[in-house]
């Protein structure tokens, strides 16, 4: 495999569909390649501003995607989304300067909860990460986290006290996370929430949000702001990040037991040969070499 092969063949989201108007054009870029996009009666079109060839480009869980391959990947599963008592809603999309795999990353973290969103995701003093299990499905090539837990003043729009949270995580692809948690009216299922990240360039993103809920009570509105909220709490941490690229060499950023999930993380997409978006430190050279 090529250095980001992968990236190249993957689908990238470029907005969501509830927030797309018909027969109007759209300008954005993917992996620092500018495109054209739109959608009409006879379906989506996409193109490059540059050179010839069309895009591919279709609808999938709410949002729209596009590959600059010709030769695309197939899509990853989400069975929740086709569940009819599910409520799937776009929470927004938020340009961030730093690198997507940064945005990913920084969702994957629990132990910023209690900091950074305090009486909702978290609250001091209970700060710690409880050990949980991360592992590599060897048929998916996608990382799960298991048995994470944590207590949640405010787990979700619903909820009206603290619960003690359930958490799995799951990478699909290299700019694509998936949260499932404890579902308050539902504790025998998981409500499901999507971060979608489209790297516009190796230092800039957009990050798309879609919720899979299971919620009878609160309005879309209601359930939009919650999410926003939590994701804008974030925001102040994503652009101070520095270097703004993923480090992938453990010597630039120390990983301790909590961050469990961040190593793999890094180690997958080293081997994965992901190169766009990170960071390498350039040798130094060694006296008399």
């Amino acid at each position: 495999m090529q250095k980001d092969e992968l990236l190249w063949r993957d689908w990238h989201p470029v907005m969501i569909v509830a927030d797309m108007a018909a027969n109007q054009s759209y300008q954005t870029t993917v992996l620092g390649v500018p495109i054209v996009y739109s959608r009409d009666t006879q379906g989506y079109h996409a193109r490059r501003v540059q050179g010839d060839g069309p895009c591919a480009i279709k609808e999938r869980y709410a949002t729209v995607w596009v590959c600059l391959s010709q030769d695309p990947l197939d899509f990853f599963a989400i069975p929740e989304f086709d569940e009819p008592d599910r409520r799937v809603l776009g929470a927004g999309s938020i340009r961030l300067h730093v690198s997507g795999l940064r945005a990913v990353e920084n969702f994957l973290d629990m132990g910023h909860f209690p900091y950074v969103h305090d009486g909702y995701l978290g609250s001091e003093p209970y700060t710690e990460v409880l050990p949980y299990d991360v592992d590599i499905d060897p048929q998916t090539n996608e990382i799960y986290a298991r048995n994470c837990r944590f207590v949640q003043p405010r787990a979700s729009a619903i909820a009206d006290k603290p619960i003690d949270v359930s958490y799995i995580y799951r990478v699909a692809r290299p700019y694509v996370t998936l949260l499932y948690k404890t579902c308050v009216p539902a504790p025998d299922r998981q409500d499901v929430i999507g971060l979608f990240v489209q790297p516009l360039s190796e230092e800039w993103c957009v990050a798309h949000t879609v919720m899979i809920y299971l919620d009878d009570v609160n309005s879309d509105e209601e359930l939009r702001k919650f999410q926003q909220t939590v994701f804008g709490q974030d925001l102040m941490i994503l652009i101070n990040q520095v270097p703004k690229r993923m480090p992938l060499e453990t010597r630039h950023e120390v990983p301790v037991r909590a961050d469990a999930m961040s190593s793999v993380y890094r180690r997958w997409l080293r081997d994965n040969k992901i190169a766009y978006g990170t960071y390498s430190e350039p040798e130094t050279a060694t006296a008399g070499a």
